[in-house]
């Protein structure tokens, strides 16, 4: 195949109101084929109702069934969608101290989430605790740089996943954040972190080979630190074959993605929609024997 080129626009849905902006020119010599569309959150932190009417910054805003509205939206309009997450569904409102994790399981299944990866929160109530809500989930989460060897979550996520849509093949891994320090040893047992610029490296090399068109990486690495601590910027320039990282963990609003070089030479796209539920990330692939992406973010509320 030949080497893909990102042509990008970035635009924000708020209250109907459609504004766009071109990043790079789009070409119209060359013949769309194939469109799959990404629809992506991070950070929700069981924030189950829209935020308060007097809440200081987001009053009204956010919400699961405004969330389920506008994905019902997307799916009525475009043929191949996805819905993904990069992690911390737990923690933050007294949906997760009362029911556990188990109705953010069930409602993110209602709304048809096609894969996730587990955040640091995502550890708040014990791993026999994570255990019990995702039995709830019909998705997999994908986990690639956590061992969960001689733990209750040992074969209970998966490494990556190969999904189809339009007769194409889209690979999907996902990448954590180091626990030590985060999670209380209690909560995450004999969990082993691994090197995610290695393990990222591997699985994308894994997945371009298994033929995936486009490869996307779930990270809850967080979008970028003033130390050397690995984020989703750093992942980016150090890997090859990836095409897209949804990202979490520091909760950036990214106005626009990222667009990162990566080893080969070849960008690739970096976002992240902020925290709670507050903005729905949309990225379109048109695909034929070049790649290109349209990026939004939407307001829920």
């Amino acid at each position: 195949m030949e080497r893909r080129e990102f042509i990008k626009n970035t635009a924000l849905i708020s209250g109907g109101l459609l504004v766009s902006s071109s990043l790079l020119g789009q070409s119209s010599a060359i013949k769309k084929t194939k469109k799959i569309t990404i629809l992506h959150t991070n950070d929700t932190h069981s924030n189950i109702d829209p935020f308060p009417d007097n809440h200081a910054k987001f009053p009204g805003r956010g919400g699961v069934s405004r969330r389920f509205e506008i994905i019902q939206k997307v799916r009525a309009e475009e043929e191949n969608v996805l819905v993904l997450d990069a992690g911390d569904i737990f923690q933050g409102t007294p949906y997760f101290n009362k029911f556990g994790g188990v109705l953010e399981m069930k409602l993110m299944t209602e709304l048809g989430y096609d894969a996730a990866t587990m955040g640091n929160h995502d550890f708040d109530g014990g791993m026999d605790g994570f255990l019990k809500a995702k039995a709830f989930a019909k998705f997999p989460f994908l986990c690639a740089n956590y061992d969960f060897k001689n733990t209750v979550l040992d074969a209970q996520t998966q490494k990556q996943t190969i999904l189809q849509k339009g007769g194409l093949k889209i690979g999907i891994f996902g990448v954590g954040i180091e626990l030590k320090g985060l999670v209380p040893d209690d909560k995450c047992g004999e969990t082993k972190y691994l090197d995610p610029i290695e393990i990222a490296n591997q699985q994308a090399k894994e997945l371009k080979e298994a033929g995936c068109d486009l490869i996307i990486c779930l990270s809850h690495l967080g979008y970028e630190y003033t130390t050397e601590k690995v984020c989703d910027r750093v992942l980016a320039k150090k890997t090859r074959n990836i095409h897209l990282i949804i990202g979490g963990h520091t909760h950036t609003f990214l106005e626009k993605p990222t667009e990162e070089t990566n080893l080969d030479g070849n960008s690739v796209l970096v976002n992240q929609v902020g925290w709670g539920g507050l903005n729905l990330g949309r990225i379109d692939f048109e695909i034929e024997s070049k790649l290109f992406a349209k990026k939004e973010v939407m307001e829920v509320g």
